[in-house]
């Protein structure tokens, strides 16, 4: 079991999907309480493709082939639970109200080569402030090194990842 921490060092977003109209073009992706995760696949994805440049043999044996098994189920050998908030802090977020005060919107327009905004180029997203979500991974131990390898190696997660969004560290926590 590898236990590690997320630490977000800027705004970031993981989208639900969902759209707020005129409001807003992408929701964060939040749990029954009000409150933001980064789901496992969306980890197991970004472990996925570091441990793919790192060692694409070994990373096979770990994560299966590309594309579905015979029966459709994926063909993995390792559980990547959800990040979530330290169960603490979230108690203490959800118990004085607090889930609202962990969101922004942000507003970016596309320009134009002589830096006019574009029309109808306006989007707003809402992005997480910075915090640090926990996850765990159940992997064989022969796979676990490569695992740990590939969660120091991402540096941001989400969307708008390469315009600034998302800077984040992967640690892993040694087991006691």
């Amino acid at each position: 079991m590898i236990r590690y921490e997320i630490k977000f060092f800027d705004y970031w977003h993981v989208s639900s999907g969902l759209s707020g109209g005129a409001a807003l073009d992408s929701y964060v992706i939040k749990d029954e309480q009000n409150l933001p995760f980064v789901p496992g696949k969306t980890i197991k994805g970004l472990v996925r493709e570091m441990a793919n440049l790192q060692n694409p043999e070994l990373c096979e044996k770990c994560f299966g082939k590309e594309g579905l098994a015979d029966d459709n189920t994926a063909i993995s050998t390792c559980y990547f639970s959800n990040a979530i908030l330290d169960k603490t802090e979230a108690n203490e977020i959800t118990s004085q109200n607090l889930s609202s005060y962990l969101y922004e919107v942000r507003s970016s327009t596309k320009l134009d080569e002589n830096g006019i905004a574009e029309d109808n180029s306006l989007r707003s997203i809402e992005v997480t402030i910075p915090l640090s979500l926990h996850g765990e991974i159940e992997a064989k131990p022969e796979h676990e090194t490569l695992i740990k390898n590939a969660l120091k190696m991402i540096k941001r997660l989400g969307l708008n990842r390469n315009r600034g969004l998302g800077r984040c560290e992967f640690i892993a926590k040694e087991q006691k």
